[in-house]
């Protein structure tokens, strides 16, 4: 017989997956879209996720520096209607950035679809559509119709059960597409003065001067709807763009459920001028915020060593941080939001 301390640490290795990928209780069915919107000329590559009940072919089990669980590559599609979550990435990341979030809500009952913003993604980076908050939004909205019309995915989305989640960038994504609308000039002043050092983005620093460029100044007076009434509840990860907010009037269209998370150590989206803001701007929003030394890219995928030594300031988080433990507790905050307010 197994001594009792022995045994559970086996079945702790086997839950963190140390000796391999963990096993779901349903398979996870992967598969990959090239839309375009011609009309803004964007190239939108999305990753759609959905419960399968195909086995893992050999050719599945592929490796990655990051923990996740193995997909079936153009796995069958589940019979009936499933609500789907569309999700938006944080500046220089992409479709695969929240992946490991993605994962558990399929396992939870969800179609999950992730889209790579062109031009702000970590291998197609364009300095201008790093701050270019408007066509972020109408990419998911894009996406989303695409989805909806789609030969196979078409009778498998119910339609009046769509939500939205993103992180850091993507976080204020959600929330355009929820009703929130940004004051161009109080942002862009924010970031010019007081606010300068949020400008450095770590994945493409030294974009402070594009706030002056004559042509970006002149789109943000001429920026469209962004509200998507097709998606009815929302989350935000660390939503950053809470500068671009100062009056409840702004949010006077969000009428879905919206709910918020921060990060007290976070130095990308201080809390106190983002998740924080939003959540006493918006009416009845949810709001948890993580203590201690929790920082911004907490939400990026579990590394291991060597993801870690190469890229440290992503993957490497104070040693007082578990960013498993920090994974589970979202997951369990997205399973629980998205479940009761669109099953």
């Amino acid at each position: 017989m197994i001594h009792t301390k022995i045994l559970t640490i086996l079945l702790l290795f086997i839950h963190l997956g140390i000796f391999g990928q963990s096993v779901p209780p349903s398979n996870i069915g992967e598969r990959t879209f090239h839309f375009k919107d011609e009309k803004r000329n964007r190239p939108l590559v999305t990753e759609v996720w959905y419960p399968t009940t195909d086995t893992l072919k050999i050719s599945d089990k592929k490796y990655s520096p990051f923990l996740r669980n193995y997909t079936v590559r153009e796995g069958s599609l589940p019979a009936g209607k499933l609500p789907l979550i569309l999700v938006s990435h944080g500046t220089g990341g992409n479709r695969f950035s929240l992946e490991w979030l993605a994962q558990h809500l399929v396992q939870s009952g969800f179609i999950v679809a992730a889209v790579d913003h062109w031009g702000n993604t970590s291998d197609n980076k364009i300095p201008i559509e790093f701050i270019k908050a408007w066509e972020r939004p109408q990419d998911i909205s894009f996406v989303l119709t695409q989805l909806l019309k789609d030969k196979d995915f078409n009778t498998l989305i119910d339609a009046q059960k769509i939500g939205a989640l993103g992180f850091s960038f993507g976080g204020y994504t959600v929330i355009a597409l929820a009703g929130g609308v940004v004051d161009y000039p109080v942002m862009i002043h924010y970031y010019r003065t007081i606010g300068r050092r949020e400008m450095e983005f770590p994945e493409y620093p030294g974009l402070g001067h594009l706030l002056y460029d004559s042509t970006l100044l002149a789109a943000t007076k001429h920026v469209p709807d962004l509200k998507d009434n097709r998606i009815k509840a929302f989350l935000a990860l660390s939503p950053g763009t809470g500068p671009g907010f100062i009056h409840k009037q702004q949010f006077k269209n969000v009428h879905g459920p919206v709910f918020i998370t921060g990060s007290l150590a976070d130095s990308m989206a201080p809390v106190k001028g983002n998740a924080r803001v939003y959540h006493k701007l918006i009416a009845g929003s949810g709001y948890y915020e993580f203590g201690g030394k929790v920082g911004h890219y907490v939400m990026l995928p579990e590394a291991n060593s060597e993801m870690k030594k190469e890229a440290p300031m992503p993957f490497v988080d104070d040693p007082s941080v578990d960013r498993h433990q920090v994974h589970l507790k979202i997951d369990s905050l997205a399973a629980d939001f998205f479940s009761k307010n669109l099953k």
